[in-house]
């Protein structure tokens, strides 16, 4: 069976005229903030004042970088900067290198009887058992 595949689907809704939801809001904003200045300031310091918030508001709504919107960038650029840069795994309940060897065979014995007890019944392997060597090296890495 076939289907018909809807084109353009990413393309927002034009709401007011040829401008979608955001780029009205943002021409919006910018007029409303001139209006306040055109009756708040003296004529020459509203144009030295309007000019700049309105290019900032058609940059906000028409720019886009390889298919991206202005904002979406910003948006992206704020987190880049305040997230951490690093992120470092470890697996919950394993002990840190530095101990011995028969400590992390203590700790790794402990750590799975207490999880049985959480869990209920199960199998339980010998301690002298190859299968909790593999099981230590593994979980140590060693």
């Amino acid at each position: 069976m076939e289907f018909t595949v809807p084109q353009f689907i990413e393309k927002e809704a034009k709401i007011v005229g040829s401008l979608t939801l955001k780029q009205f809001i943002f021409f919006g904003v910018a007029v409303l903030i001139c209006v306040a200045f055109y009756f708040l300031l003296p004529f020459w310091l509203f144009i030295i004042a309007a000019l700049p918030l309105l290019a900032v508001s058609f940059a906000l709504s028409f720019y886009k970088k390889e298919g991206v919107t202005l904002p979406s960038l910003i948006i992206g650029y704020c987190r880049f900067i305040f997230k951490p840069k690093i992120y470092l795994w470890r697996k919950k309940g394993t002990p840190p290198k530095f101990l011995q060897k028969k400590e992390i065979e203590k700790s790794a014995i402990q750590m799975e009887e207490d999880e049985e007890k959480k869990r209920g019944a199960r199998l339980k392997i010998s301690k002298g058992s190859k299968l909790s060597d593999l099981h230590t090296q593994v979980e140590t890495q060693e």
